[in-house]
């Protein structure tokens, strides 16, 4: 599914289930050692599409450790982002010659829990869903205007090495497009003085899931 909002030169891999076969490196089932078995299975099966993602770039298997902050440490010419909820797991990659910035989610395409859209959203963000409910009520906006955002520090946090709050990215959606912009209330200072301010974006919600991502070619950076 998730191909369907990815601009073309990345590799990606999904998979709707835990297959029975998936494994871990040692390093990797270290990490899930304690966890539960839900855990430990959406651990492994996001690290095997990790895997056939990896060796779609033409690069040799490594374990997929989490680094500071929680985000996946890559081989250094890599860049990516992974994602998994209920019934779906993915990763994708880019080389980082090509690509700068990967940022992926996906979620449940259902309500958010009570309270958690008041501490997420901003209130014009809470305003601009309001509209889009009522263009396209068929859309649980709350939980994609969520799934946007964890896109969005995704992809922000590996290449600034700054986390991001929620209410430090405002974002606006566009329903006839299916794009995301997210303007950046804590904008980055790119070498030579430019400032990055905005991540741009695509959404889909369909067949009970919510995906966001985001791709941001080098050259855009370094321009």
């Amino acid at each position: 599914m998730i191909e369907r909002i990815l601009p073309a030169g990345l590799a990606l891999s999904e998979a709707f289930d835990d297959p029975a076969d998936a494994t871990l490196f040692p390093e990797e089932a270290a990490v899930v050692r304690n966890a539960v078995d839900s855990r430990r299975r959406e651990f492994t099966t996001v690290r095997m599409c990790a895997r056939r993602a990896v060796a779609d770039l033409g690069l040799a298997p490594v374990p997929v450790l989490p680094g500071v902050g929680g985000a996946p440490r890559w081989p250094e010419t890599v860049v990516g982002s992974l994602t998994h909820c209920s019934g779906y797991r993915a990763a994708v990659l880019g080389r980082s010659t090509d690509f700068a910035m990967i940022g992926i989610d996906a979620e449940p395409h259902a309500p958010l829990p009570e309270g958690i859209l008041d501490a997420t959203a901003l209130a014009t963000e809470r305003r601009h869903l309001r509209l889009l409910a009522a263009a396209d009520p068929g859309v649980h906006w709350d939980r994609l205007l969520f799934c946007m955002k964890e896109a969005v520090f995704k992809a922000w946090y590996p290449f600034t090495g700054r986390a991001l709050d929620f209410e430090d990215a405002d974002i606006t959606i566009d329903l006839d497009e299916s794009t995301f912009s997210a303007r950046i209330l804590a904008p980055h200072t790119l070498p030579g003085g430019a400032r990055l301010n905005r991540l741009d974006g695509r959404w889909l919600a369909g067949d009970g899931l919510a995906l966001a991502a985001i791709a941001v070619p080098t050259t855009r950076l370094t321009a």
